[in-house]
């Protein structure tokens, strides 16, 4: 990757206007913002809160506020969250950040300028808190941990239940290299299960692109896809927390972003191995751990899972379907609906039901997205190849990096992973390779060869 990309991805991103990564950018930080932010018609610099929690306040912080008061800006009391218990991505947290800047207007008579110090948490609280004020914010990341530094999207949780609430992405993104690297080891492991997903994920997007689905569009592909496998390729030095090693991994993640907003939509960043992590987190798992697996470390399995069943998948020659035995084996949507209730419970099966409602074809559709499956299939099947990655291979780069890569990892079994590939084929509407799978006649059967003996996880 390169400065280069970067710029052109921030020129057609919709909300983040710049974007600085490097080592030691964190002692500049305060002129960058500013110069982005801070300036007021008069000419003069409106204040500045950091929200931060006590770990990121020393590991980016007080550097961050010192580089404000050598570029003039004038800074309010910083809002600390305590380290422990761990701040959580609350409603009540968001709300406690908008309350503290609208009560530092009326003391500065001007509007405050919030910036984020941190990574998800950190980074969503204040993202929710500026887009409740409208008003902009800038974040200062200080670990690789995930993709959502660029993303519009927050997840907060509200009375037990995590909804990802529509804002507005930073202004302004800050990443000191020399930061990211001194961060925990589980965060660089996270950070680097997220950007695994790209890989299935992309291919999930080049089948939605055979069959018509979804065409994929290039300057988004590129933006996501150029420089994964490179920035993925060096899990021991990242683990070594090597600075020059997160270079990729750092970009990788903030380009993801980038990507999101410039496609408006997630597509470019996601596929059926994040409705593992997804749904894996609906059902509460790890609450009763003091840290819960993180969304990265979820994912990475859900990646793993999916690589696994891409490989079976693969092995399968699609041209030889018989297509008219596929369409009369095809169910009528009351015996899918029937199925999917019988999978989920409650509201989560309504969701289900409201989503795979989206993408179900009729027969004569079905009939016409297999052809268009076999006819694009000469080149699509070389991208395909290109694009994955053999699932033991990337289990061997995930525990070198110090993520999971075995479902015990987080707490599943295998048989827990098996349970979810139903659940994640009708979580969402977006078309992956399980619907493939599934409008083929084959799901059933790829689930049982991906966890028979010999398998990933046999």
């Amino acid at each position: 990757m390169s400065d280069e990309i970067i710029a052109r991805a921030v020129a057609d991103a919709g909300d983040t206007d710049v974007v600085d990564v490097g080592r030691g950018v964190a002692s500049r930080a305060g002129g960058v913002i500013a110069d982005a932010l801070a300036k007021q018609p008069d000419g003069s610099l409106a204040p500045v809160l950091i929200v931060a929690d006590e770990n990121t306040w020393e590991a980016a912080g007080k550097t961050v506020a010192e580089s404000f008061k050598a570029a003039g800006v004038p800074l309010t009391e910083p809002l600390i969250f305590p380290a422990h218990p761990i701040p959580y991505a609350s409603l009540d947290n968001a709300h406690s950040i908008a309350e503290r800047l609208l009560a530092l207007d009326k003391e500065t008579g001007a509007q405050v300028v919030p910036v984020a110090i941190g990574s998800g948490t950190m980074n969503d609280l204040t993202k929710l808190a500026a887009k409740d004020l409208g008003r902009r914010y800038a974040v200062v990341g200080t670990a690789a941990s995930m993709d959502g530094y660029t993303g519009a999207g927050a997840p907060i949780s509200d009375n037990g239940v995590k909804v990802t609430m529509n804002c507005v992405a930073p202004k302004v993104v800050v990443f000191d290299l020399d930061v990211a690297a001194a961060a925990p080891a589980a965060m660089t492991a996270s950070g680097y299960g997220d950007l695994a997903a790209k890989i299935p994920g992309g291919a999930d997007w080049i089948l939605a692109d055979a069959t018509g689905v979804e065409p994929i569009n290039d300057h988004v592909w590129e933006l996501v896809q150029s420089g994964v496998h490179q920035a993925l390729a060096h899990p021991d030095d990242l683990a070594a927390g090597i600075p020059e090693a997160y270079t990729g991994l750092v970009e990788g993640l903030i380009l993801s972003g980038l990507a999101m907003q410039v496609y408006d939509g997630t597509r470019p960043a996601s596929g059926a191995e994040h409705y593992f992590s997804h749904i894996w987190e609906l059902g509460h798992l790890g609450a009763d751990k003091e840290v819960p697996p993180s969304h990265g470390f979820k994912v990475a399995i859900g990646t793993l899972a999916m690589l696994a069943f891409y490989e079976k998948f693969l092995e399968r020659d699609i041209t030889a379907l018989d297509i008219d035995a596929a369409v009369a084996k095809w169910p009528a949507w009351d015996a899918v609906e029937a199925d999917i209730r019988s999978t989920f419970d409650g509201a989560l099966a309504d969701h289900a039901v409201a989503e795979t409602r989206v993408k179900y074809v009729t027969p004569e559709e079905l009939a016409a997205r297999l052809q268009r499956i076999i006819d694009s299939w000469p080149k699509t099947l070389p991208r395909l190849r290109e694009q994955l990655v053999p699932a033991r291979e990337f289990a061997a780069k995930l525990a070198a990096a110090g993520a999971p890569h075995q479902p015990e990892d987080i707490g599943l079994t295998a048989a827990d992973v098996k349970a979810t590939f139903p659940k994640a084929m009708y979580y969402r509407s977006r078309y992956t390779v399980l619907d493939v799978a599934r409008e083929a006649g084959w799901f059933d059967e790829l689930v049982e060869e991906v966890f028979a003996p010999g398998g990933l996880w046999s």
